[in-house]
Protein backbone atom coordinates (compact mmCIF):
# COMPACT_ATOMS: atom_id res chain seq x y z
CA UNK A 1 0.00 0.00 0.00
CA UNK A 2 2.77 2.42 0.85
CA UNK A 3 4.37 1.72 -2.53
CA UNK A 4 1.26 2.51 -4.59
CA UNK A 5 0.37 5.51 -2.44
CA UNK A 6 3.82 6.92 -3.10
CA UNK A 7 3.51 6.52 -6.86
CA UNK A 8 -0.21 7.12 -7.46
CA UNK A 9 -2.39 9.98 -6.24
CA UNK A 10 -5.57 7.88 -6.31
CA UNK A 11 -4.67 4.20 -5.94
CA UNK A 12 -7.47 1.71 -6.43
CA UNK A 13 -7.58 -1.31 -4.13
CA UNK A 14 -9.86 -4.27 -4.96
CA UNK A 15 -10.97 -6.76 -2.32
CA UNK A 16 -12.19 -9.70 -4.43
CA UNK A 17 -14.65 -12.05 -2.75
CA UNK A 18 -14.81 -9.71 0.23
CA UNK A 19 -17.47 -11.46 2.32
CA UNK A 20 -18.21 -9.16 5.24
CA UNK A 21 -15.42 -6.87 3.97
CA UNK A 22 -13.52 -7.01 7.25
CA UNK A 23 -10.19 -7.01 5.42
CA UNK A 24 -11.28 -4.02 3.35
CA UNK A 25 -12.27 -2.06 6.45
CA UNK A 26 -8.89 -2.75 8.06
CA UNK A 27 -7.00 -1.63 4.94
CA UNK A 28 -9.15 1.49 4.63
CA UNK A 29 -8.65 2.37 8.29
CA UNK A 30 -4.88 1.92 8.13
CA UNK A 31 -4.09 3.43 4.74
CA UNK A 32 -6.96 5.35 3.14
CA UNK A 33 -9.00 7.01 5.89
CA UNK A 34 -6.53 9.83 6.48
CA UNK A 35 -5.26 9.95 2.91
CA UNK A 36 -6.36 12.59 0.43
CA UNK A 37 -7.00 10.03 -2.33
CA UNK A 38 -7.56 6.39 -3.10
CA UNK A 39 -10.57 4.08 -3.25
CA UNK A 40 -11.34 0.56 -2.11
CA UNK A 41 -13.74 -1.59 -4.11
CA UNK A 42 -15.26 -4.63 -2.39
CA UNK A 43 -16.66 -7.33 -4.67
CA UNK A 44 -18.97 -9.93 -3.12
CA UNK A 45 -21.51 -12.28 -4.70
CA UNK A 46 -23.97 -12.38 -1.76
CA UNK A 47 -26.20 -9.27 -1.72
CA UNK A 48 -26.95 -9.47 2.01
CA UNK A 49 -23.25 -9.24 2.84
CA UNK A 50 -22.80 -6.36 0.41
CA UNK A 51 -25.64 -4.38 1.96
CA UNK A 52 -24.42 -5.05 5.48
CA UNK A 53 -20.91 -3.87 4.63
CA UNK A 54 -22.23 -0.83 2.78
CA UNK A 55 -24.24 0.22 5.83
CA UNK A 56 -21.19 -0.18 8.06
CA UNK A 57 -19.12 1.99 5.72
CA UNK A 58 -21.78 4.71 5.80
CA UNK A 59 -21.85 4.69 9.60
CA UNK A 60 -18.06 4.97 9.74
CA UNK A 61 -18.02 7.68 7.05
CA UNK A 62 -15.68 5.63 4.90
CA UNK A 63 -16.79 7.57 1.85
CA UNK A 64 -14.27 6.10 -0.59
CA UNK A 65 -15.32 2.50 -0.03
CA UNK A 66 -17.41 1.16 -2.90
CA UNK A 67 -19.33 -2.09 -3.09
CA UNK A 68 -20.39 -4.31 -5.95
CA UNK A 69 -22.56 -7.41 -5.76
CA UNK A 70 -21.09 -9.82 -8.29
CA UNK A 71 -19.11 -13.00 -8.53
CA UNK A 72 -15.40 -12.39 -9.06
CA UNK A 73 -15.44 -13.65 -12.64
CA UNK A 74 -18.43 -11.51 -13.62
CA UNK A 75 -17.62 -8.24 -11.83
CA UNK A 76 -17.16 -4.91 -13.59
CA UNK A 77 -13.61 -3.87 -12.84
CA UNK A 78 -12.07 -0.46 -13.41
CA UNK A 79 -9.62 -0.31 -16.28
CA UNK A 80 -6.69 0.00 -13.87
CA UNK A 81 -6.21 -1.74 -10.53
CA UNK A 82 -3.26 -0.93 -8.30
CA UNK A 83 -3.67 -3.53 -5.54
CA UNK A 84 -5.80 -6.67 -5.64
CA UNK A 85 -6.34 -8.83 -2.60
CA UNK A 86 -8.43 -11.95 -2.10
CA UNK A 87 -8.76 -13.62 1.28
CA UNK A 88 -10.08 -17.19 1.22
CA UNK A 89 -11.76 -17.00 -2.19
CA UNK A 90 -12.88 -20.59 -2.47
CA UNK A 91 -11.40 -23.02 -5.01
CA UNK A 92 -11.28 -21.46 -8.50
CA UNK A 93 -12.50 -18.05 -7.26
CA UNK A 94 -8.87 -17.31 -6.39
CA UNK A 95 -8.01 -18.01 -10.04
CA UNK A 96 -10.68 -15.52 -11.14
CA UNK A 97 -9.15 -12.92 -8.82
CA UNK A 98 -5.68 -13.50 -10.27
CA UNK A 99 -7.00 -13.17 -13.82
CA UNK A 100 -8.58 -9.82 -12.89
CA UNK A 101 -5.28 -8.66 -11.37
CA UNK A 102 -3.29 -9.61 -14.47
CA UNK A 103 -5.83 -8.25 -16.93
CA UNK A 104 -6.06 -4.88 -15.18
CA UNK A 105 -2.34 -4.46 -14.55
CA UNK A 106 -2.31 -4.66 -10.76
CA UNK A 107 1.01 -3.49 -9.31
CA UNK A 108 0.57 -5.72 -6.27
CA UNK A 109 -1.36 -8.94 -5.65
CA UNK A 110 -2.03 -10.63 -2.31
CA UNK A 111 -4.12 -13.80 -2.18
CA UNK A 112 -4.76 -16.40 0.51
CA UNK A 113 -6.39 -19.37 -1.24
CA UNK A 114 -9.09 -21.41 0.45
CA UNK A 115 -10.36 -24.95 -0.21
CA UNK A 116 -9.18 -26.32 -3.55
CA UNK A 117 -10.74 -29.24 -5.39
CA UNK A 118 -10.33 -28.67 -9.13
CA UNK A 119 -6.78 -29.96 -9.60
CA UNK A 120 -7.31 -32.93 -7.26
CA UNK A 121 -10.25 -33.96 -9.45
CA UNK A 122 -8.09 -33.65 -12.55
CA UNK A 123 -5.38 -35.77 -10.97
CA UNK A 124 -7.98 -38.46 -10.34
CA UNK A 125 -8.94 -38.59 -14.02
CA UNK A 126 -7.20 -41.05 -16.30
CA UNK A 127 -5.81 -38.30 -18.49
CA UNK A 128 -3.73 -36.91 -15.62
CA UNK A 129 -1.24 -39.76 -15.20
CA UNK A 130 2.33 -38.48 -15.08
CA UNK A 131 5.06 -40.86 -16.14
CA UNK A 132 7.37 -42.55 -13.67
CA UNK A 133 6.76 -42.51 -9.95
CA UNK A 134 5.17 -39.05 -9.66
CA UNK A 135 1.68 -40.57 -9.62
CA UNK A 136 2.56 -42.22 -6.29
CA UNK A 137 2.45 -38.76 -4.74
CA UNK A 138 -1.33 -38.69 -5.11
CA UNK A 139 -2.35 -42.33 -5.22
CA UNK A 140 -4.41 -42.09 -2.04
CA UNK A 141 -7.36 -39.64 -1.77
CA UNK A 142 -5.91 -37.76 1.21
CA UNK A 143 -2.56 -37.33 -0.56
CA UNK A 144 -4.35 -36.35 -3.75
CA UNK A 145 -6.22 -33.58 -1.97
CA UNK A 146 -3.06 -32.22 -0.33
CA UNK A 147 -0.85 -32.62 -3.40
CA UNK A 148 -3.57 -31.06 -5.58
CA UNK A 149 -3.77 -28.04 -3.28
CA UNK A 150 0.00 -27.61 -3.29
CA UNK A 151 0.23 -28.03 -7.06
CA UNK A 152 -2.55 -25.48 -7.55
CA UNK A 153 -0.65 -22.82 -5.63
CA UNK A 154 2.66 -23.63 -7.33
CA UNK A 155 0.93 -23.09 -10.68
CA UNK A 156 -0.57 -19.81 -9.43
CA UNK A 157 2.83 -18.54 -8.34
CA UNK A 158 4.46 -19.54 -11.65
CA UNK A 159 1.64 -17.91 -13.60
CA UNK A 160 2.18 -14.62 -11.79
CA UNK A 161 5.90 -14.90 -12.53
CA UNK A 162 5.17 -15.56 -16.21
CA UNK A 163 3.27 -12.26 -16.31
CA UNK A 164 6.13 -10.29 -14.82
CA UNK A 165 5.47 -10.50 -11.08
CA UNK A 166 8.11 -11.15 -8.48
CA UNK A 167 6.48 -13.63 -6.14
CA UNK A 168 6.86 -14.39 -2.46
CA UNK A 169 5.04 -17.33 -0.88
CA UNK A 170 4.77 -17.29 2.89
CA UNK A 171 2.21 -17.76 5.66
CA UNK A 172 -0.42 -15.23 6.66
CA UNK A 173 -0.52 -16.09 10.35
CA UNK A 174 0.33 -18.96 12.66
CA UNK A 175 -1.03 -22.37 11.65
CA UNK A 176 -2.78 -22.60 15.02
CA UNK A 177 -5.19 -19.90 13.79
CA UNK A 178 -6.00 -21.24 10.33
CA UNK A 179 -4.97 -24.16 8.13
CA UNK A 180 -5.87 -22.07 5.07
CA UNK A 181 -2.83 -19.95 5.62
CA UNK A 182 -0.71 -19.77 2.44
CA UNK A 183 -0.12 -16.18 1.37
CA UNK A 184 0.94 -15.52 -2.23
CA UNK A 185 2.34 -12.03 -2.79
CA UNK A 186 3.17 -10.62 -6.20
CA UNK A 187 4.80 -7.35 -7.21
CA UNK A 188 4.89 -6.59 -10.92
CA UNK A 189 8.37 -5.62 -12.06
CA UNK A 190 8.47 -6.81 -15.71
CA UNK A 191 6.12 -7.03 -18.66
CA UNK A 192 6.53 -10.81 -18.82
CA UNK A 193 8.96 -13.60 -17.95
CA UNK A 194 9.56 -16.21 -20.65
CA UNK A 195 11.62 -18.45 -18.37
CA UNK A 196 8.78 -18.77 -15.86
CA UNK A 197 6.32 -19.38 -18.70
CA UNK A 198 8.47 -22.25 -19.98
CA UNK A 199 8.62 -23.75 -16.49
CA UNK A 200 4.86 -23.42 -16.13
CA UNK A 201 4.16 -25.10 -19.47
CA UNK A 202 6.54 -27.95 -18.58
CA UNK A 203 4.84 -28.44 -15.20
CA UNK A 204 1.39 -28.58 -16.84
CA UNK A 205 2.66 -31.20 -19.29
CA UNK A 206 4.35 -33.32 -16.61
CA UNK A 207 1.40 -33.37 -14.22
CA UNK A 208 -1.36 -33.55 -16.82
CA UNK A 209 -3.47 -30.85 -15.18
CA UNK A 210 -4.93 -27.67 -16.65
CA UNK A 211 -6.40 -25.47 -13.87
CA UNK A 212 -8.92 -22.72 -14.51
CA UNK A 213 -6.27 -20.01 -14.19
CA UNK A 214 -4.17 -21.33 -17.07
CA UNK A 215 -7.25 -22.09 -19.17
CA UNK A 216 -8.54 -18.54 -18.83
CA UNK A 217 -5.15 -17.11 -19.76
CA UNK A 218 -4.67 -19.48 -22.70
CA UNK A 219 -1.51 -21.06 -21.30
CA UNK A 220 -1.12 -24.56 -22.74
CA UNK A 221 1.14 -27.43 -21.66
CA UNK A 222 4.50 -27.85 -23.35
CA UNK A 223 4.12 -29.90 -26.52
CA UNK A 224 0.44 -29.02 -26.94
CA UNK A 225 -0.83 -26.92 -29.84
CA UNK A 226 0.14 -23.32 -29.09
CA UNK A 227 2.33 -24.44 -26.19
CA UNK A 228 5.66 -23.55 -27.74
CA UNK A 229 8.27 -21.63 -25.80
CA UNK A 230 8.04 -18.49 -27.91
CA UNK A 231 4.31 -17.94 -27.51
CA UNK A 232 3.33 -14.67 -25.82
CA UNK A 233 1.06 -14.45 -22.78
CA UNK A 234 -2.49 -14.59 -24.04
CA UNK A 235 -3.84 -11.79 -21.87
CA UNK A 236 -1.98 -8.48 -22.22
CA UNK A 237 -2.12 -6.41 -19.01
CA UNK A 238 -2.79 -2.69 -18.93
CA UNK A 239 0.03 -0.69 -20.47
CA UNK A 240 0.62 1.33 -17.28
CA UNK A 241 1.15 -1.77 -15.19
CA UNK A 242 4.94 -1.94 -15.02
CA UNK A 243 5.59 0.09 -11.87
CA UNK A 244 9.30 0.68 -11.61
CA UNK A 245 11.34 -1.60 -13.85
CA UNK A 246 11.90 -1.88 -17.58
CA UNK A 247 10.22 -4.89 -19.23
CA UNK A 248 13.30 -7.12 -19.24
CA UNK A 249 11.79 -10.62 -18.98
CA UNK A 250 14.58 -12.52 -17.26
CA UNK A 251 16.47 -9.81 -15.38
CA UNK A 252 16.91 -10.29 -11.67
CA UNK A 253 14.37 -7.95 -10.03
CA UNK A 254 14.77 -6.05 -6.83
CA UNK A 255 13.66 -7.37 -3.47
CA UNK A 256 9.86 -7.66 -3.22
CA UNK A 257 7.81 -5.33 -1.12
CA UNK A 258 4.52 -6.40 0.39
CA UNK A 259 1.36 -4.62 -0.71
Amino acid sequence: MEDVQTRHANPLVVDAGSGNAYLGFVVYELFLKDSSGGELLSIEGRPDLTERAKGRAERLHFDRMRFQTAHIDAAEYPERIHVLMALHACDTATDDALVAAIKHGADHVAVVPCCQAEVAAQLKEKKAKPAGSMSLLFQHPWHRREFGSHLTNVIRALTLEAYGYQVTVTELTGWEHSLKNELILGRRVHRDNRRARLQLQALLAETGVQPRLTRLLGITPAGAAGGDAESEPALEPASEATPDAAPTPDAAPASPSEP
